[in-house]
C-alpha cells in the first residue's frame, strides 16, 4: 500500500512538472519566478520519490510524453488557475501518502501536502477548508 501511494505521488509530480512547463510559458514576467520556484520544488520532490520507490523495492513510474490539461491555457490568468489545480491534485496524492506511510516518509508527505496547499492558495488567491481532501472540501463548500 505504501509503495502504491509513493508511485501515485511520483506520477503526480511528473504531471505537475509538465503542467508547470505550460504555466511558465503563459505567465507574465511578474509571476514567472514563482512558477520556476514551484517547478524546482516539484522536481526535488520527484527525485526524492524516485529514491523512495527504489528503497521500497519498486521500479519508479516514468513520466508520460505529454499530459492532457484540464482546460485550455491561453493566457496568464488561466495559467495561474492551472497552477492552482496542479497544486490541489498534488495535495490530494500527498494526503493519500500521509495515510499510507509511517515515519520519515510520512513526515515528508505531510510537508509536501502543506507546501502544495500554500502554493495553491497563492495561485488561487483563496484557501480551501481541507487541502488534499477533495471529498471534504466539496461538502464544506456545498454546505453538506
Amino acid at each position: 500500500m505504501t509503495l502504491d501511494a509513493v508511485q501515485a505521488a511520483l506520477a503526480a509530480e511528473h504531471a505537475a512538472l509538465y503542467g508547470y512547463g505550460v504555466v511558465g510559458g503563459r505567465l507574465g514576467a511578474e509571476r514567472r519566478a514563482e512558477a520556476r520556484e514551484a517547478h524546482d520544488a516539484h522536481r526535488s520532490r520527484r527525485d526524492a520519490l524516485v529514491r523512495s520507490v527504489r528503497d521500497l523495492g519498486g521500479t519508479p513510474v516514468v513520466a508520460e510524453a505529454a499530459y492532457a490539461l484540464p482546460f485550455p491555457v491561453p493566457d496568464a490568468a488561466t495559467a495561474a488557475q492551472l497552477a492552482a489545480v496542479l497544486e490541489d491534485r498534488i495535495a490530494g496524492v500527498y494526503s493519500d501518502l500521509v495515510r499510507a506511510a509511517q515515519g520519515p516518509l510520512r513526515r515528508e508527505a505531510a510537508g509536501a501536502l502543506r507546501e502544495a496547499a500554500v502554493r495553491a492558495v497563492r495561485w488561487r488567491g483563496s484557501s480551501v477548508a481541507f487541502p488534499g481532501l477533495a471529498e471534504l472540501t466539496t461538502s464544506v463548500r456545498e454546505g453538506v
